[in-house]
């Protein structure tokens, strides 16, 4: 069993308009944009970073929007929810902003003990906030929600597979452990890891793959401190018969990729370097940042690539 996994890094998914999806999370949800940059395969499309002041490992939600790109259709196969950590007793804040802005789905419920509002985003996303206790993170708070009330971070990604089994194996080897079951719910938890240390695997074998497009999840990140612990973590996939890529250079930290057995894309990223090598914090998510390989573009791209703020 691996122990350098200290939970979740990053979740990328996909829109189908970078202006709404860009006051989505920093208006509506209060997080901070901590970059602008490009897909490194497709660089007239961006990659957007939101998450805490600095975009701290475990706070950052990232998109590609492709404009014009058709709603995804939910099943297995994908990540159905990603959950937010909120103060205990603030659901009653969010319930009302939320629903004073037109966000549609809400719904109250409460799991493994937990009170948490379910929504949805732009293109359809699943999204929820949970109370959670003592969650240590400080939030954003210049997107003008109170520290009272404001975002910390991950809580949980919620996966929705045909059959958990396959999966539950490679998170307990990845280092989690089942913390409990629920109404056709696994929960793991990665014991001592970070402040987004939580999946859970919900099994629907009567539910067909998911489609991907606008709204649908691409990939989920998990966290190792730095690039010895990838490469460790690397060898003992590829040893247990996981084809992984190479590790990529993602400008903010480097990555390897895996398909699972349930379908969905996994990452293993570093914490290091972070969001801060190539801006000043006080100016992170400002400037259109470019992959070294994209430079030469950027007068194409400024052109091309629509204006976040109307």
């Amino acid at each position: 069993m691996l122990d350098q996994i200290r939970g979740l890094h990053h979740v990328t998914s996909m829109a189908d308009d970078a202006r709404t999806n860009n006051q989505f999370f920093t208006s509506t949800l209060g997080l901070r944009r901590v970059k602008k940059t490009v897909n490194f395969d497709s660089p007239d499309v961006y990659h957007l970073y939101y998450g805490d002041e600095t975009g701290t490992p475990g706070t950052v939600m990232t998109y590609f929007p492709f404009p014009q790109m058709p709603r995804g259709r939910a099943g297995t196969g994908e990540v159905g929810t990603t959950v937010f950590s909120v103060p205990v007793g603030s659901l009653g804040f969010w319930r009302d902003r939320l629903s004073k802005l037109g966000i549609t789905g809400l719904k109250d419920e409460e799991t493994f003990g937990e009170k948490r509002l379910n929504f949805a985003g732009p293109d359809g996303d699943g999204f929820a906030l949970v109370e959670a206790k003592d969650d240590p993170r400080t939030p954003w708070t210049e997107g003008g929600i109170s520290e009272d009330h404001a975002i910390r971070g991950f809580h949980s990604v919620a996966m929705r597979l045909r059959d958990e089994g396959a999966t539950s194996e490679l998170l307990k080897f990845m280092g989690y452990e089942e913390l409990d079951r629920k109404d056709g719910v696994t929960r793991l938890i990665v014991p001592g890891g970070n402040s987004a240390s939580r999946v859970d695997l919900e099994t629907l074998p009567n539910v067909n793959r998911a489609a991907q497009g606008a709204g649908s999840m691409h990939h989920v990140a998990f966290a190792v401190d730095n690039r010895e612990k990838q490469l460790e973590v690397r060898k003992a996939l590829m040893d247990t018969g996981y084809h992984v890529t190479p590790v990529i250079d993602r400008d903010y930290f480097w990555a390897i990729y895996f398909r699972t057995a349930g379908g969905v894309l996994f990452e293993i990223a570093t914490n290091e370097p972070g969001f801060a090598r190539d801006e000043e914090v006080a100016h992170l998510g400002e400037a259109l940042k470019l992959p070294q390989q994209h430079k030469h573009l950027r007068p194409i791209l400024e052109s091309h690539l629509q204006k976040l703020e109307a």
